[in-house]
């Protein structure tokens, strides 16, 4: 009986270090640990960028203007990413974004701590719309809305993520 209630409050405890290390306030609560120009993302098993596409970790933050693409560009951004940044990097799914949304953060609706210089505005994933198949899901980091409507040939913000090993 005392293992048990002992290895309970391990597990307790090991949880509340990570809840510690970081998190987004909603009530799915997302877990993150910082490293360098990464960010781990515990609840889903992949390690993202902490800037968007067009800016650049200097270390304490994220500087430079975040780019707008379209599915063309995304796809010779992810090959230069796989180049220099090691790993094989893509657009995060629709779930995955999604996790990122921090509603009780003012605005953009994103741990500014943890992903800094993060514009307020749709960021896309690598999703189709399933039932308007001509769409591409987005995460909306102004309003922390899903919407699928946009057009592969249309520009949004872009941040990538990898799966972890």
């Amino acid at each position: 009986m005392r293992e048990k209630i002992r290895n309970r409050l391990y597990v307790l405890s090991i949880m509340s270090l990570f809840f510690a290390v970081g998190h987004v306030g909603n009530a799915q609560a997302t877990l993150f640990m910082a490293r360098d120009h990464i960010v781990v993302d515990l609840r889903h098993g992949v390690d993202w960028l902490r800037c968007s596409i067009g800016q650049r970790w200097d270390g304490k933050t994220c500087t430079g203007e975040v780019l707008s693409l379209n599915h063309d560009m995304i796809a010779q951004a992810i090959e230069q990413a796989n180049e220099q940044l090691d790993g094989e990097w893509r657009l995060p799914t629709r779930k995955e974004l999604e996790g990122l949304v921090c509603n009780e953060c003012g605005n953009p609706k994103i741990d500014a701590e943890m992903f800094p210089g993060t514009d307020s505005v749709p960021y896309w994933t690598g999703q189709v719309n399933e039932f308007a198949k001509r769409h591409m899901w987005s995460v909306n980091f102004a309003t922390g809305f899903t919407y699928g409507r946009f057009f592969p040939y249309q520009q949004l913000a872009v941040r990538l993520v990898r799966d972890r090993h």
